[in-house]
């Protein structure tokens, strides 16, 4: 259900040997983004349960689901950015049907993320899907 952009960095993860280097790969993709515009930092895409400060911005365009997003924390971006890889690009309707878990699984960031960046990413994953369902 993974689109292709996460499929290559699940290919990427393969050749990486260890959690240090994915880690950095995670981090990367993070300052990779173009930043999110700061009038779209507000209340509404704020994102809470997350240790750090997060914001998520969807756009839902021909039926499609986009978000873009910031932390203040560079892991926390990467993340952002492997979320990213995952959903966007997705038909809206879809988007509530990835097991995010499993996928994230696949890259083996539910084993090394701390107890409060695994609670953030799962709230970053109920806002995402609780937009989609909303847009469905």
């Amino acid at each position: 259900m993974a689109g292709a952009a996460f499929e290559e960095i699940g290919e990427d993860f393969e050749f990486l040997e260890d959690w240090e280097d994915r880690h950095r790969h995670v981090i990367e993709q993070g300052k990779a983004m173009e930043p999110l515009d700061e009038a779209l930092k507000v209340e509404a895409t704020k994102v809470h349960g997350c240790a750090s400060q997060v914001w998520l911005h969807p756009v839902i365009e021909d039926g499609r689901f986009h978000f873009d997003g910031e932390s203040d924390a560079m892991i926390v971006r990467g993340l952002i950015a492997v979320l990213r890889m995952l959903y966007n690009g997705l038909p809206v309707a879809e988007v509530t049907a990835v097991d995010a878990k499993a996928e994230l699984g696949r890259l083996g960031l539910n084993d090394h993320l701390s107890a409060q960046r695994s609670n953030g990413l799962r709230s970053m994953i109920e806002r995402i899907r609780e937009t989609a369902a909303a847009h469905a």
